[in-house]
């Protein structure tokens, strides 16, 4: 029995074993499909909410335009019902706002024209459509100027005579033409056109060219005028100096004065003779031949002087005459450079005031709305300073070296001197202790 059970288990244990692996099979193929089938479930539930977001979403767009126009409509419906009801202190307010706005703008306009070239009382005399009207002709203008044109003007010729001509502007740049030759030409405060100046050779020949060709070369002043008028209005510098008035005058008298001195008293230093030295009674034994030979000197005249004396009291007194008059002379005409140096900056400084009281005068009597009266009254009293600097520097410098030469020099006769007024004096002998004590 026991052998049989036996035989019976190890039999259903080999049945199980062989049909697990068929049932398991079985079993993930039927999973399997179930994933497939979800998947696809799946995909098309997507597909479908995605076309009901869209629905949904077309659908909310055009709500929330139909609520934008209902707000716009709203706010017009109850602006309209607020100005229904506005009380009279309200449309005083708006009233006020509405004139201070127009207010606003008529003062940019006017701006805008006094920018162009209008004055105040120009402005006064326009009315409204007159100002937005030269607005206008501005406008067009600028716009003619972003596609330059050749158009005729009237131009004032460099003689004075007005003729119809060709011109061509570029913003601030203008051209003409006149009987094949091209120039510059300018607008002035009156809104006149004229020339500036006339070109020649290939510029003249390129603005010509322009006439008939799109495509061109042209030459234009960057300085709109400025260099020319610069150039046209240079000065000499006899017309410069001029220009300081009646104070010019002296300062240049003294710059005269002062300019011959210099150059006299620098020959007469620089002429005299060098001075030997001889600063001991050794030197002055060895040197004393070499300076009597010398002809004219101040040198030769204080070793003269000293060996003519009759006694050293008589020789100290006649060295130091002759040193006061050698002083004398080397010092001679140097205070007249000194005086120039400081009455040029003076007379300068007059002058200037003296201009600028005439400034202040023309003010009084013409008005200050004109620059130029004041800054050409302003550079002619000017013009005295400069020349007072221009004369007293150079004279400074001329007298401080002709001085530091003179005093030089003045010094190596002193020393001289000195050795003069010791050569006789002897040595006293030192007292014994004995002398001493008694």
């Amino acid at each position: 029995m026991k052998l049989t059970a036996t035989l019976l288990s190890s039999l259903l244990t080999l049945c199980v074993a062989y049909t697990a692996p068929s049932v398991a099979q079985d079993a993930e193929a039927s999973l399997v499909k179930k994933i497939e089938r979800a998947q696809s479930n799946l995909a098309r539930t997507e597909q479908k909410v995605l076309r009901e977001r869209n629905d949904v979403a077309g659908k909310l767009r055009s709500l929330e335009e139909e609520v934008l126009n209902l707000r716009d409509k709203t706010a017009v419906a109850r602006r309209k019902m607020d100005e229904k009801t506005l009380s009279l202190g309200q449309l005083e307010s708006r009233l006020k706002d509405w004139k201070e706005q127009q207010r606003f703008q008529q003062n940019l306009l006017n701006r805008f024209l006094k920018q162009q070239g209008y004055s105040n009382q120009q402005l006064a005399e326009l009315s409204l459509s007159e100002k937005i009207n030269a607005t206008n002709r501005f406008s067009e203008q600028l716009r003619e100027r972003m596609a330059p044109q050749w158009r005729e003007e009237k131009v004032v010729r460099a003689d004075g005579t007005i003729a119809p001509l060709p011109t061509l502007h570029i913003g601030p740049a203008s051209w003409y033409v006149d009987a094949e030759q091209a120039g510059l030409a300018e607008t002035d405060n009156d809104g006149h056109l004229k020339s500036l100046a006339q070109l020649s050779g290939g510029q003249s020949d390129n603005i010509v060219n322009l006439t008939n060709n799109p495509q061109g070369e042209i030459t234009f002043d960057p300085t709109q005028g400025r260099a020319l008028h610069a150039q046209q209005t240079s000065e000499t510098l006899i017309e410069h100096i001029a220009k300081g008035g009646l104070w010019a005058a002296p300062i240049l008298l003294f710059a005269l004065i002062a300019t011959a001195t210099a150059l006299f008293k620098g020959w007469q230093l620089w002429q005299l003779p060098k001075l030997i030295p001889a600063r001991t009674r050794s030197e002055l034994q060895q040197q004393r031949a070499n300076i009597q030979a010398q002809k004219g000197s101040m040198q030769k005249a204080l070793l003269d002087t000293s060996l003519n004396s009759n006694n050293p009291r008589e020789r100290d007194d006649r060295l130091f005459a002759q040193l006061h008059d050698d002083k004398t002379v080397l010092e001679r005409w140097l205070t007249i450079i000194t005086v120039t140096a400081t009455v040029s900056p003076l007379l300068g400084l007059l002058g200037t005031v003296s201009g600028m009281i005439e400034t202040f005068r023309m003010m009084t009597t013409f008005g200050s709305s004109d620059p130029e009266v004041i800054s050409g009254g302003i550079a002619q009293a000017l013009v005295t300073t400069e020349l007072g600097l221009v004369v007293a520097i150079p004279a400074l410098v001329l007298g401080a070296v002709l001085s530091r030469k003179a005093k030089r020099y003045y010094h190596g006769l002193e020393s001289f001197a000195l050795v003069l007024s010791g050569e006789d004096a002897e040595p006293q002998p030192a007292k014994t202790t004995r002398e001493a004590t008694a």
